[in-house]
């Protein structure tokens, strides 16, 4: 099956991005359906997505995994796909990730963010290279970014039962479909400017606050490998 071939489902967290949404839903590739996911936009985010047509469903529990997790729920396409709904990635760019887990080359496709000049601010760059070194030492995976543009099937994620609500899902998602035998790939695609202001990366404070989440998954990812290992020691044992 080619990227053609499959139904999609494009997975959007909103929080009052009305500068960008019109952007971003006209540049979605014909075929594919947009479900944006409103996480309590108080501008006109909900009424242009309406008007564009996209598929709107609202998530009350903030948090950018909350709103992932609400998206995924609603996805009744063969492949899904998750992207900031900002004007920072392009929906265009999910081509090659869909074509790659639609042909069965892999199993979770990644956006590795190239980013024009300005687009990154370096603290949030900064922090993004230490997390994914940490994610790697622990899954093997050469993954260099933990990019939020992501494609995969949803009857599989689901399968996962991903427990974070905040800035720690990017991190999970990839510690578990990793330890459940997943094949991860990275695929490069442009990262832009930003419309609007950022809610998380584009503040030292909001970066910390995303930083601290991931790190309480892979602490938690530690915890879990440590009980496995010491089960397995006992189960030998006996």
């Amino acid at each position: 099956m080619t990227g053609a071939e499959a139904s999609v489902d494009v997975v959007l967290p909103v929080l009052d991005e009305e500068e960008a949404i019109g952007w971003v839903l006209e540049r979605m590739p014909a075929g594919y359906r947009a479900i944006v996911v409103d996480n309590g936009s108080t501008d006109r985010s909900v009424e242009l997505a309406t008007a564009a047509g996209a598929t709107v469903v609202t998530e009350p529990v903030q948090g950018f995994g909350a709103a992932c997790w609400r998206g995924l729920e609603n996805a009744t396409a063969e492949i899904v796909c998750f992207m900031d709904c900002d004007g920072s990635l392009d929906p265009r760019d999910l081509t090659p990730l869909v074509e790659a887990v639609a042909a069965g080359r892999v199993d979770l496709a990644v956006g590795r963010r190239r980013p024009e000049r300005g687009a990154w601010p370096p603290h949030a760059r900064a922090a993004n290279v230490v997390l994914a070194r940490l994610v790697r030492r622990r899954t093997g995976v050469d993954l260099p970014d933990l990019g939020p543009m992501r494609a995969a099937r949803p009857e599989a994620l689901r399968a996962l039962d991903l427990t974070d609500r905040r800035s720690g899902w990017p991190v999970e998602m990839v510690l578990r479909t990793s330890a459940a035998g997943w094949r991860i790939e990275s695929f490069d695609v442009p990262y832009l400017r930003r419309a609007g202001s950022s809610k998380v990366t584009g503040t030292v404070r909001g970066t910390v606050r995303a930083v601290m989440d991931m790190r309480r998954r892979i602490q938690e990812f530690d915890r879990a490998s440590e009980v496995d290992r010491y089960a397995r020691r006992v189960t030998d044992g006996v």
